[in-house]
C-alpha cells in the first residue's frame, strides 16, 4: 500500500515523523507525496498553542475527505493527540487510529491492528531509520526529548514528558550517518539543548558533544537551537569562539526582561542575568548572531513590564526577534493566574514590537551590504535567475535567505563566497565572488 505523510508543528516533531516514514519504508511501504495517491494517511499533530491545534484539526477533517476516494485508513499521531485523544475520538471518527507520543514504543503493534500488513521486519522507531525530509544538506539532530523546566505558560513537559538526554554515543553514531550520507550541516535540537546530559551525566554536556560532532568528516557546518540563558556556561561560550565549523548563532529565547513576569512565568532567569548573558556573547564572539523569541500579553504584565521589554529589545537589537502573544493554555498554571489581558492590548504589544524589531532588522540587513558571506547554495529561484542560498546567519525555514544572481555552472550543495549588493528586511541579494569555497574546518 502507499502511504501519505502529512507533518506539522516544529523541527523536533518532525524527527518523530521521519522516523515513522522509515518505519513504514523498512517494511515494504510506498512512500506518496500526494494525498490522493494514498491508501494510508497518516498525520502527526502539533498541539502546543491554540492556533497549532486549530491548524491540526482542520487538517485532519481535510485528509479525511481521502477516505471517500482511495484511502482505506486514515492515522493521527502526535503532540495533539497526547492531549486530546479521548476527545477527539468522539469527534472525528473517520480517523481509524489516534497514537498517542506516550505510546510511541507499541506505534507498530498499534498499527498492525488497524491495516493487518502481511510481514513485519521492523517494529519500533529508530533514529538511525529515519527518512530526512528536509533536503540533501542539511538534517537535524535531536539530542534530547521533553522538557523539565515547568515554565507556568507552557504544554510541552505534559505533553512530552521531563527532559531526557539521548546518550553521547548515540547521538554521534547518527551525527556520523549523517555525515557518511552527504549532509553537510546538521541541526543540533532539543527543547533545551544547554541542559543536555545533565539527567544522565550529572553535568551539562553539549560543549563537549559539539566538539565530538566538529571532529566528523564530511560536516561542515554545525548549528545548536534553544539555549536557555542559564545554561550558557563559559565552557560552552569557548567552545562555539574556537570550533570553525560552529555557526556563531546562539537562539536563546528569554520569553520577557520584566522580573515580576518572569517569576511569573516560572523562568529560571533574570533580567540581570539575560543582559550578561548576552554582553558576554557580543564581547568575546565576534560577528555573533542572537535570535530570540519574547512574549507580549501574559497574565499580569503592565503597561510598565511591556515599556521594559520594548525598551530593551529597542536597546539591545537582536538579530533575530520572533515575538507571540499569550495563549491561555488548557492544563497549564498560567491558565487559572490572574488579571488576563485583553485580547486587543495582546494584539496592540504584538504590533509595536514586530514593528520595532522590522526597524532594527533592516538596519541591521543594511550594514551587510559589502561584506562577503560564505553561503550554502540549496536550490535556485523557478524562473532560474537566481541561486537561493544561507549563511550562517540563517537557519533554515526561520531566517531570510540569499538570492545569488546565476552563472551557467551547477553550484547547489556547494559552498560559494558571495558579496552582499542589496538588502530587505529579512532576505539579501548577493553577487558571487567564488564558485566554490574549500571548506577545511
Amino acid at each position: 500500500m502507499n502511504v501519505g505523510f502529512i507533518h506539522l508543528g516544529c523541527s523536533k516533531n518532525l524527527v518523530d515523523t521521519e522516523m515513522t516514514i522509515g518505519l513504514f519504508k523498512n517494511n515494504e511501504y510506498k512512500i506518496v507525496n500526494n494525498p490522493e495517491d494514498a491508501d494510508i494517511l497518516v498525520i502527526n499533530t502539533c498541539g502546543f498553542i491554540l492556533s497549532a491545534q486549530e491548524e491540526a484539526i482542520n487538517t485532519i477533517l481535510e485528509m479525511a475527505e481521502y477516505k471517500k476516494k482511495r484511502c482505506k485508513y486514515l492515522i493521527v499521531m502526535g503532540c495533539l493527540v497526547q492531549r486530546f485523544k479521548e476527545e477527539l475520538e468522539k469527534e472525528i471518527p473517520e480517523v481509524d487510529l489516534w497514537i498517542k507520543y506516550d505510546s510511541y514504543n507499541t506505534i507498530w503493534e498499534q498499527i498492525e491492528e488497524v491495516i493487518k500488513p502481511k510481514e513485519t521486519k521492523q517494529r519500533e522507531l529508530n533514529f538511525l531509520d529515519r527518512t530526512i525530509t528536509t533536503g540533501e544538506n542539511f538534517a537535524y539532530l535531536r539530542i534530547a526529548e521533553g522538557c523539565s523546566n515547568f515554565c507556568t505558560y507552557c504544554a510541552i513537559p505534559k505533553i512530552r514528558g521531563k527532559f531526557i538526554s539521548r546518550t553521547m554515543e548515540d547521538v554521534i553514531e547518527e551525527a556520523k550517518k549523517f555525515a557518511k550520507e552527504g549532509y553537510q550541516e546538521l541541526i543540533v535540537i532539543a527543547q533545551d539543548t544547554t541542559k543536555y546530559g545533565i539527567d544522565i551525566y550529572g553535568k551539562p554536556r553539549l560543549a563537549e558533544l559539539l566538539q565530538e560532532i566538529c571532529k566528523i568528516d564530511g560536516i561542515k557546518w554545525v548549528r545548536f537551537l534553544y539555549s536557555y540563558p542559564e545554561t550558557i556556561t563559559d565552557e560552552l561560550i569557548e567552545v562555539v569562539k574556537k570550533e570553525d565549523k560552529i555557526c556563531k548563532y546562539f537562539d536563546i529565547p528569554i520569553q520577557h526582561i520584566s522580573d515580576s513576569v518572569l517569576k511569573r512565568m516560572n523562568r529560571k532567569s533574570n533580567s540581570e542575568s539575560i543582559r550578561k548573558v548576552i554582553k558576554k556573547l557580543r564581547e568575546e564572539i565576534p560577528n555573533v548572531v542572537i535570535r530570540t523569541t519574547v512574549m507580549v500579553g501574559f497574565p499580569g504584565e503592565t503597561k510598565e513590564d511591556f515599556e521594559e521589554l520594548y525598551n530593551f529589545v529597542k536597546e539591545t537589537k537582536f538579530d533575530r526577534l520572533g515575538a507571540f502573544s499569550y495563549s491561555k493554555e488548557e492544563g497549564t498554571p498560567a491558565e487559572k493566574l490572574p488579571n488576563q489581558i485583553h485580547s486587543n492590548t495582546k494584539k496592540n504589544r504584538y504590533n509595536k514590537i514586530m514593528s520595532l524589531q522590522q526597524q532594527i532588522a533592516i538596519e541591521k540587513q543594511k550594514e551587510l551590504i559589502g561584506k562577503k558571506l560564505e553561503v550554502l547554495i540549496e536550490t535556485k529561484t523557478f524562473d532560474g535567475k537566481y541561486y537561493v542560498g544561507r549563511s550562517y546567519m540563517d537557519v533554515p525555514d526561520i531566517d531570510g535567505l540569499i538570492y545569488i544572481e546565476m552563472v551557467d555552472e551547477v553550484l547547489e550543495g556547494k559552498f560559494v563566497e558571495c558579496e552582499v549588493q542589496y538588502a530587505n528586511n529579512y532576505d539579501l541579494i548577493a553577487k558571487l565572488v567564488k564558485k566554490e569555497v574549500i571548506v577545511e574546518h
